[in-house]
């Protein structure tokens, strides 16, 4: 029997201003073609209507993310003083700012934590105006914090993920965090034990499982066709593979932790991670 009755899957953005197509936020669904909300107030007013539905409905509902749910070993303790992920998305939902309009203040954010550790971990200032404390160019290691986590290992032929610290670049994932992970604890909040973040929470019996995914770990997407462009092929693509391991029983396995990552409720971990070749389309 399958654990969801619906499967979501968002690309998140972290764009300063409304913006549709590549680069922007995509919602995939197991059900229906994608959809490119221009904001990200937009996406998240979406989500809750998926979200009155599956509860109308009493459906099992998981939604699937595009953006780091964790950040490297230390980072959690510096900040908030406990190895605890979620303890950072609290932090991180009371000091961001983000507006109707994409207006967000993440790289203040991230320049608070950077003077928090007294030795910048986040970069990546893509504006013309610099922010003090957010260096441009990747910081010199820090001496106890790593740049990755341990689900971020490189894959044989694939792409590796970025650092969550890396706010600008081709790839980057760090500012989609900063501006996503507040949204995220605004569902926790409003849905109490309804929900569970995995693999922070236990995941089994909730209603609604929210999991971290990269759609990149689907590999070379142009023999897909028919997709207005890359992000919403992969929303898509996604949704439906795991719709599809989900009805073959075969999904419940990929939520097992990883052996390999010493701290897992400060690092979280990518649904699917080792199994990349059966989400292959």
């Amino acid at each position: 029997m399958p654990r969801f009755d619906r499967i979501v899957v968002v690309d998140w953005s972290a764009a300063g201003r409304p913006v549709r197509g590549a680069d922007s936020i995509w919602i995939g669904t197991d059900r229906d073609p994608p959809e490119n909300p221009p904001t990200r107030a937009a996406a998240a007013d979406r989500i809750d209507r998926i979200l009155a539905r599956a509860a109308d409905r009493q459906e099992r509902l998981l939604i699937g993310v595009d953006f780091a749910f964790g950040h490297p070993a230390g980072l959690a303790r510096a900040i908030t003083g406990r190895d605890d992920a979620l303890a950072l998305w609290d932090h991180l939902a009371e000091a961001h700012r983000d507006d109707a309009t994409n207006d967000s203040n993440y790289r203040a954010v991230a320049a608070a934590m950077n003077r928090t550790l007294r030795h910048p971990v986040f970069w990546g200032d893509g504006r013309r105006e610099a922010t003090p404390d957010l260096p441009r160019l990747r910081p010199p290691p820090h001496p106890t914090i790593a740049a990755h986590r341990a689900t971020e290992a490189p894959r044989p032929g694939g792409p590796r993920p970025k650092s969550p610290f890396q706010l600008a670049g081709a790839g980057a994932v760090g500012a989609q965090s900063l501006t996503g992970i507040p949204r995220l604890t605004h569902l926790r909040r409003t849905l109490g034990d309804r929900v569970a973040v995995w693999p922070f929470q236990p995941w089994r019996d909730a209603p609604v499982v929210l999991a971290e995914v990269y759609p990149s770990m689907l590999g070379d997407l142009r023999g897909h066709p028919g997709h207005p462009c890359r992000d919403a092929a992969q929303v898509a693509l996604l949704a439906g593979r795991l719709r599809a391991l989900d009805d073959a029983g075969a999904l419940t396995a990929m939520f097992a932790p990883d052996p390999r990552i010493r701290d897992l409720a400060s690092e979280g971990q990518i649904l699917g991670l080792g199994h990349e070749a059966r989400l292959a389309p």
